[in-house]
């Protein structure tokens, strides 16, 4: 059986920490690192209701992508929700690590898996600077409308918000979570078609000025991709040892509505 410290050490080396951008807090931010481990839970968020999961399937650990908080936190109080996870974590004997933007730019992490699940493969780095955004070819051009239904389908998303340049998809920039920062640069390095998240109304201006493909996938299907990836990954580097599993109650929080057209 492997302890907590021990789990770390592996995510290390799959998502190391000089990739993560500077803001950014990342590995073993709460818990008991030579606690050991049988059961992980892994979860894009740390939310009451993942640790209420894991309580219930008798996981000593929460693997999350989004920090837990980041170095801001001055106080852990039970009237602050980030300080009533903490407390609640400790009290029930549950670590906590969290791999974001070191996990985002690794070989294999969060946009490799994006292009992968939007039948792409990734030719290079959008932007250099961070090196977290992708651009990702498909095999053969598709029609955007058709693309549209099926990156819905395949980020099991409620919906999409998006603008038709009117051009089929054959190459890509991709950034999941909020990476509308790089839509222009997409354009620069000849992608027709830009998927993302949280994208802000003057970048739906732009993209129509520039005439390419946008598509805002939602924060959470653009990066949980990840998941059942980390998940997999785990249960097989400690020989089975340790079951990891995908939280089952973790979910796409937008919803949408559309007005009755008839």
């Amino acid at each position: 059986m492997a302890t907590v410290r021990d789990i770390e050490a592996y995510l290390w080396q799959l998502a190391p920490r000089e990739l993560k951008l500077d803001f950014d807090n990342v590995g073993l931010l709460a818990g008991f690192p030579e606690n050991q481990v049988s059961r992980v839970l892994v979860s894009l968020d740390i939310t009451d209701a993942v640790i209420e999961e894991a309580v219930y399937m008798g996981a000593e650990l929460i693997v999350a992508h989004h920090p837990l908080f980041l170095d801001g936190q001055k106080n852990i109080l039970t009237t602050d929700a980030t300080g009533r996870k903490i407390i609640s974590l400790i009290e029930k004997g549950i670590s906590a690590i969290c791999m974001h933007t070191n996990l985002d730019a690794a070989e294999g992490g969060v946009n490799d898996a994006l292009a992968h699940k939007l039948g792409g493969r990734v030719s290079g780095i959008l932007n250099d600077e961070d090196r977290i955004s992708r651009i990702a070819e498909l095999s053969e051009a598709e029609a955007f409308p058709d693309f549209l239904a099926r990156a819905c389908a395949a980020l099991d998303s409620n919906g999409l918000r998006y603008h038709d340049a009117g051009r089929p998809v054959r190459r890509m920039g991709l950034c999941g979570g909020s990476g509308g920062q790089d839509l222009e640069l997409a354009f620069r390095k000849g992608c027709d078609t830009f998927v993302s998240a949280d994208i802000k109304y003057h970048q739906f201006l732009l993209a129509e000025e520039l005439n390419i493909n946008l598509i805002d996938a939602d924060h959470f299907c653009t990066e949980n991709v990840i998941v059942p990836i980390l998940a997999d990954k785990i249960t097989k580097h400690f020989g089975g040892k340790i079951r990891a599993a995908q939280s089952r109650v973790h979910r796409q929080t937008a919803q949408f509505y559309i007005p009755d057209m008839a």
